[in-house]
């Protein structure tokens, strides 16, 4: 094998819809293609096979997307891991920036942008994410929804680093269809942070949850908690803050969460704004 293979990694299950321009847009990168099904019963794995996938297996009667995602990190032989969704295709400048990122052999993951495509493109939305890291038995993935690999690369001593690298995400368009995803994500939040409520990560994908479905109250108290947990997180007060000044209206409790964002990080460009906006308002923002 060359010395800087990469290894694509992917959770699969009824994507014969959209596997195949997943695996299109990252044939010129050559990766050895790692493919764990659970539980797919159309034409999915045919799919992955024309493309010479290795495809493996994995139970999910309990839903875990990180121990699916470390069930294909350990078959992966690349000395890289590319992680794409199959509803996801890696822009055509990525295949560059991956090869040349590739070949500084840094032990470092890497941020990609990600553009959630909808219908109405003015809605559409981006994130970043690490899917681009080493191969190392010790860079696994953590969370039963929303996994991130970001905490086990920190602790092996790897940084994150943003890069170029964009991917175009075919957001669900189907409303009822989010809405029924979002529910069943939050519920299977909950249930992570009742089994380790010391780990706040979680809390803060829940408050993303219910901040997507509108219910912005629920939001808001999820976002308290965050600043319960992690007093001196400078980012968790700004978000407080955010939620009783534009959801909750309540202003009082909003500047003094961006006064101690600020106390806590004095040159916080993003508190000072919303302090500003705060005080030159002449009504109260509706909820």
């Amino acid at each position: 094998m060359a010395g800087n293979e990469i290894s694509l990694c992917m959770n699969v299950r009824e994507e014969e819809r959209t596997l195949a321009r997943c695996l299109d847009s990252v044939r010129d990168l050559g990766p050895e293609i790692v493919i764990t099904d659970t539980g797919s019963t159309d034409a999915t794995t045919k799919i992955a096979s024309k493309f010479g996938a290795r495809i493996t297996s994995f139970n999910f009667d309990l839903v875990d997307f990180a121990a699916a995602r470390n069930h294909g990190l350990a078959h992966a032989h690349g000395n890289w891991i590319l992680m794409l969704d199959a509803d996801e295709t890696l822009e055509a400048a990525g295949i560059t920036l991956i090869q040349e990122l590739v070949s500084r052999d840094e032990n470092a993951g890497y941020y990609v942008e990600r553009l959630n495509r909808r219908p109405n493109p003015e809605s559409s939305t981006t994130d970043y994410s690490v899917r681009l890291f080493p191969n190392k038995p010790t860079y696994r993935f953590h969370g039963r929804v929303h996994e991130t690999v970001d905490a086990s690369i920190l602790a092996g001593g790897g940084r994150l680093l943003r890069s170029s690298i964009r991917v175009d995400h075919e957001f669900a368009s189907d409303p009822e269809r989010r809405r029924e995803k979002n529910l069943w994500y939050i519920k299977i939040l909950k249930e992570e942070i009742a089994a380790d409520p010391s780990d706040s990560s979680r809390l803060d994908f829940l408050a993303a949850e219910y901040h997507q479905l509108g219910m912005f109250s629920q939001a808001a108290q999820i976002a308290e908690r965050i600043v319960e947990v992690r007093p001196n997180d400078a980012v968790a007060h700004l978000h407080a803050g955010v939620y009783h000044f534009l959801y909750t209206g309540e202003r009082d409790r909003a500047r003094a969460d961006f006064q101690t964002a600020l106390k806590l990080r004095p040159n916080f460009e993003e508190a000072k704004s919303f302090l500003e906006n705060l005080e030159t308002a002449q009504v109260p923002l509706p909820n």
